[in-house]
């Protein structure tokens, strides 16, 4: 579908709305593909060697955010990078945004459309039986700042513009003017776990600890009809038919 969108529709927000903006605090899970295996030490022949290669290909990257300095990596990077691949409170190429689940299982949904969404895009997955399968680091994280809340008042108002499937316009346009407004995070309605809550954190300064916590190794088997994830050892499991 088209991701334009024409001047003359109207907005889904009031600008008197963000005066319920409000300090709020959240702990969230939040899921990244896996970076157990360190790719460069297999092009190395020692430790020292190895620092070498990761300082000169930390000098190759974009600089961090001022407000990223001193947080762990699985923290700052969503905010170091664009990406051409647009999200919810994200247009491609925008600045980044850092996404949290108010549990596990909220999070491995999330994570289970990307990845049925990777095979749909993909011309030779999306003709494939096979699975595609990779390991995921889900960790907790905290949030406190200045937040916006839409499955409240007066924001509910236009829940449907928020928690649309697809067209992610009205959610892209709502931050850009959050961030104008100085809006840390929002506070949203999970679309791919109904009755759930997630996190979209405009600001790394709404992180409230510079550091993950409760890390957890997890597989996911990824079909163009199924998605899994189990929890390694644990063997905890969530799966989502498409």
């Amino acid at each position: 579908m088209s991701l334009s969108i024409s001047p003359a529709e109207p907005s889904a927000w009031q600008d008197a709305w963000f005066a319920a903006a409000a300090p709020m605090a959240m702990t969230v899970w939040r899921g990244v593909e896996s970076q157990t295996d360190i790719a460069t030490a297999r092009l190395v022949d020692s430790p020292e060697e190895l620092d070498a290669l990761e300082e000169m290909l930390e000098a190759s990257k974009p600089a961090k955010a001022a407000q990223s300095e001193g947080l762990h990596y699985l923290l700052f990077t969503p905010f170091r990078y664009t990406s051409g691949r647009a999200s919810r409170f994200r247009a491609a190429n925008a600045p980044g945004v850092w996404y949290g689940a108010d549990s596990i299982q909220t999070a491995c949904a999330e994570l289970a459309y990307w990845r049925y969404r990777f095979i749909l895009d993909s011309a030779g997955l999306a003709k494939s039986e096979g699975e595609l399968v990779s390991r995921h680091t889900l960790f907790r994280a905290g949030l406190k700042g200045v937040a916006i809340d839409l499955p409240s008042p007066p924001w509910s108002t236009s829940a449907s513009r928020w928690t649309d499937p697809q067209d992610y316009l009205a959610t892209q346009a709502l931050a850009r003017e959050a961030r104008q407004r100085e809006v840390q995070w929002i506070r949203y309605s999970s679309v791919r776990q109904p009755g759930a809550v997630c996190a979209a954190v405009l600001e790394p300064v709404a992180l409230s600890h510079i550091k993950p916590s409760h890390l957890q190794d997890w597989i996911c088997r990824a079909t163009r009809s199924r998605v899994w994830f189990t929890c390694r050892p644990s063997a905890e499991s969530y799966s989502w038919d498409f």
